[in-house]
């Protein structure tokens, strides 16, 4: 069975090496999304610097790869080898071997692992974090409340459930790895430095791009 944990961890972590920011940012004619904006290949960047459309397809790809590095850890070892293999994904968004270490910050693909333990939990902190974007405008603020609200929200609607220390646990170490590649957003934050999200720019850096992409598929 030891085996099998190990198998889930490294299965996740090579999952979590395929940088979907840098694959999408590729695609959109950039040789390398790290070399741009914050020097990471998040889904904020990304925004920051391709748009709307190519921000939401690193989205949906560093959520599939927590996702399906989960089911692929339940298969082989249930419960425990899900939370490995999720977690081990989030280690292989942040720090990827392949890309020198240097990848994202590990929330997206960190969406991936709490659906994979309750949909509706992911639901709640997809929706919180919305909300707290329009809001405050500020990508790294949204983040920061749903990464404190994970383990909160599993310690309120996972109570009952068999292994609840085993969840808990990891809940607590996902959001405390989120909250260290997130240290240089809080010093900003704390400074009153930390950049935030011009929608109206965005939009802008959008219609370029697409009007580019559509001038090279000529």
């Amino acid at each position: 069975m030891v085996l099998k944990y190990i198998l889930s961890g490294v299965v996740g972590y090579l999952l979590g090496n395929i940088s979907s920011g840098y694959l999408v940012s590729r695609a959109y004619g950039l040789r390398d999304i790290r070399k741009h904006g914050s020097g990471n290949s998040g889904t904020t960047n990304v925004l920051r610097t391709l748009g709307w459309l190519p921000s939401v397809l690193t989205l949906i790809g560093d959520f599939l790869k927590g996702y399906a590095a989960c089911l692929i850890g339940k298969w082989l070892a249930g419960d425990l080898g899900m939370l490995i293999g999720g977690f081990c994904a989030i280690l292989g968004h942040d720090f990827p071997v392949f890309m020198g270490f240097k990848g994202g910050k590990g929330i997206a693909t960190s969406l991936g692992l709490i659906i994979a333990i309750n949909p509706w939990m992911g639901l709640a902190e997809l929706v919180v974090q919305i909300i707290a974007v329009a809001i405050t405008h500020t990508m790294s603020i949204a983040s920061l409340i749903t990464t404190v609200a994970f383990p909160v929200l599993v310690a309120v609607m996972e109570r009952g459930r068999e292994n609840f220390p085993l969840f808990l646990g990891f809940a607590l170490a996902a959001s405390a790895l989120a909250l260290f590649g997130h240290r240089g957003n809080i010093d900003r934050l704390i400074r009153g430095k930390e950049n935030t999200l011009d929608f109206k720019r965005i939009s802008k850096i959008s219609e370029k791009v697409m009007e580019r992409m559509r001038n090279r598929n000529k």
